[in-house]
């Protein structure tokens, strides 16, 4: 087992301030599961670019120390699923309370994501 675990944020498109509700959900995700397991956890929230224009977000969670079991996956799926039925003020109220709890919130992180030719549709069209 990898020592991260690595989840998709897929956000609605045009959702506005989208980089704030991205932030807020892998950050309070990574806090809560944290607290739910009572272990310390380390997470980042990337901003993923895929091509030009053309984004999406990511949460990638590891224990500083140790492999992760397999529950945790199950256990960041129903945070994330709980965090997605929040309205934006909910999100940002929620967020609000888990740093005035602990929370230090980590920075969106850019990054680019290459282009997988062998799963592009040209290829498969081809065939």
């Amino acid at each position: 087992m990898p020592r991260g675990v690595e989840v998709g944020i897929r956000l609605r498109p045009g959702l506005p301030d989208e980089n704030f509700v991205a932030r807020a959900l892998g950050n309070l995700a990574g806090f809560e599961l944290g607290n739910l397991r009572k272990e310390r956890l380390e997470w980042q929230v990337l901003w993923v670019e895929t091509s030009p224009g053309q984004h999406h977000f990511r949460l990638v969670v590891r224990h500083p120390e140790r492999v992760l079991d397999l529950g945790i996956r199950q256990d960041l799926a129903k945070i994330l699923e709980e965090l997605s039925d929040e309205s934006h003020e909910e999100l940002a109220r929620r967020f609000a309370a888990a740093e005035a709890s602990g929370l230090a919130p980590v920075a969106l992180r850019r990054v680019d994501e290459p282009v997988d030719y062998w799963r592009d549709d040209f290829w498969n069209w081809l065939g």
